[in-house]
């Protein structure tokens, strides 16, 4: 009988106890939590992000190669989207029915409950008139953004363009990107990302029954601040930069000089370039697809993508490994007719000489650029071990000629280096 008194007042207790606990969280939800009211109202209280402005890209001695310019972007949350007079919106965006049909599908694709871009880079007219209407429009609100714009319009390939940011990236970045997020696409823009995004921040604000906001709910309290992205100074000379593009305009090549002692590079020009302010906003696609289809490829960035001989700089190279395998020395000779002939006449190959050298030693043919003295100096590395072993000889050559690098990439700090064969 006690046992059965004692599992009575042990059950009565555990009910107590939950009754107590059941009663003190609705006493702290009603009094001191706002948890649950902001879901209550969620319906008039939007988390709005608030974009960081990229990090300013600087030359070496300070000057602005990339800065940013305020805009302001319409954001729409496709699911809170009603009746609407499209008509009247697509009149004061300037817009047509099927742009905005199309538009809406491209926001419902990317979320149908966060705020995604609809229409970028409002003009100041198309801002003005649609705050004074923006009650008309539920689903729709102003966003402040930012936007890259170049001064001089130069280093394109350099510093390369920023876009939007796709399924693969945001599935990637382990939840920083988000819809509508702007990431680099190329060039230090691409390299240099996680230094010049900065980081979002937050905003909960309220909006009346008219769609228009009331300000940051209790002021501020659950809100953070967007940070900006750092400012970053690339070792370019904007003053070389400048006349490295205008002595390559109409022109197709590459152009990149290099401070000897450091390796920073002073000047990186590719032409035909572009203009890098023609890849921001939102005539950004036609720009882009029309780049696409230039025949000259603007957008191959040459001197890293690029496949050149290397012309007479090599005969340097070729003259030292001759000299370290003992197959010349400094007062070797050869005799220049003005031209080379491997093999025999009409079926061999003729490399042809500017110069008709007669007898040239090594020092005089590396200050004539003679082709004829190099070609002997690699003919008789090839032939130095005898005709049979004339394979094994070349890749013993070749071997040593990609000891200086040749063939192989720089591993500078510019995605999407292709390397040399």
């Amino acid at each position: 009988m006690n046992n059965l008194f004692n599992r009575k007042y042990i059950i009565q207790g555990i009910i107590l106890l939950v009754a107590l606990v059941l009663i003190g969280k609705l006493f702290y939800i009603q009094i001191f939590s706002d948890k649950y009211f902001l879901s209550a109202n969620s319906n008039v209280l939007r988390r709005i992000y608030m974009y960081p402005a990229r990090g300013v890209i600087m030359d070496r001695n300070n000057k602005v190669l990339v800065q940013n310019e305020p805009v302001y972007d319409l954001m729409v949350i496709p699911n809170d989207v009603k009746e609407i007079d499209t008509m009247a919106f697509c009149q004061m965006l300037e817009i047509t029915k099927d742009e905005f049909k199309q538009q809406m599908r491209k926001a419902r694709f990317k979320s149908n409950y966060r705020p995604v871009p609809f229409l970028r880079q409002l003009s100041v007219k198309t801002y003005a008139a649609l705050m004074e209407r923006l009650f008309l429009f539920p689903g729709f609100m102003v966003q402040p953004r930012s936007i890259r714009v170049y001064p001089d319009s130069v280093g394109s390939h350099l510093l390369g363009y920023i876009t939007e940011v796709d399924s693969t990236a945001i599935r990637n970045s382990g939840g920083f990107y988000l819809p509508g997020d702007e990431i680099g696409k190329t060039g230090i823009e691409r390299s240099y990302e996680n230094i010049l995004r900065g980081q979002r921040g937050v905003k909960n604000m309220l909006y009346d029954v008219k769609n228009m906001p009331q300000g940051s709910y209790q002021d501020g309290a659950f809100d953070t601040a967007a940070v900006n992205g750092e400012r970053l100074i690339s070792s370019l000379d904007l003053r070389l930069q400048k006349l490295g593009e205008s002595l390559m305009q109409n022109k197709v090549g590459s152009i990149v000089a290099i401070e000897p002692s450091t390796g920073e590079v002073l000047a990186f020009v590719s032409s035909p370039n572009y203009n890098p302010n023609a890849l921001v906003g939102r005539s950004w696609g036609n720009e882009y697809m029309d780049l696409l289809g230039n025949p000259y490829r603007p957008l191959t960035n040459r001197p890293i993508q690029g496949k050149y001989s290397p012309g007479s700089a090599f005969k340097p190279l070729d003259a030292l490994i001759a000299l370290q395998n003992g197959v010349i020395d400094p007062n070797t000779t050869f005799f220049c007719p003005h031209y080379y002939q491997a093999g025999s006449v009409g079926r061999g190959h003729r490399v042809n000489c500017e110069h008709y050298c007669k007898t040239v030693n090594l020092r005089y043919g590396i200050a004539r650029s003679c082709n004829t003295y190099f070609c002997h100096i690699f003919a008789k590395m090839i032939t130095k071990n005898g005709a049979r072993n004339q394979r094994a000889a070349y890749e013993s050559w070749q071997n040593q000629v990609r000891k200086f690098g040749i063939g192989d990439t720089l591993g500078i700090d510019i995605p999407f280096e292709s390397s040399g064969r």
